[in-house]
């Protein structure tokens, strides 16, 4: 992979963190990041996210401290707003969804690395309210 690939998705991710006012806990939004991993529909990534959570529950991890259900308005093309489901994911999750995605694509060959090395900074996001 070439290196200024490497930075521009090492940057990409790190722009796209939040932190829970709260607790402080790092997470990132499932619909950027599918954009980010290079998927251009929601369903196929939702299936990507399903196979992570499986996996979750096989390390015997709770889905519900790593993937936490989410509400987001976005911009329709008549100038209105509709809100939609989205999911907020710690890096233990984007590890996973990481791990389940489509290793064809050079954007999840990058993140599984990248979330690999991040994990050990894992923290829960558990039942909180959350916004992406």
């Amino acid at each position: 992979m070439d290196k200024e690939i490497i930075v521009r998705l090492h940057s990409s991710f790190e722009d796209m963190v939040r932190k829970h006012a709260d607790s402080g806990v790092e997470y990132w939004c499932a619909r950027d990041l599918q954009m980010l991993l290079g998927y251009a529909q929601w369903r196929t990534f939702a299936a990507v996210i399903d196979k992570a959570i499986t996996a979750c529950q096989n390390s015997g991890q709770d889905p519900k401290d790593h993937f936490a259900r989410a509400r987001k308005m976005v911009d329709l093309g008549s100038g209105a707003q509709r809100e939609i489901e989205d999911i907020a994911l710690t890096r233990y999750a984007c590890y996973l969804i990481a791990q389940n995605g489509d290793p064809s694509k050079e954007q999840i060959a990058f993140a599984q690395t990248y979330f690999a090395v991040q994990t050990r900074k894992r923290r829960t996001l558990g039942i909180m309210k959350v916004n992406c």
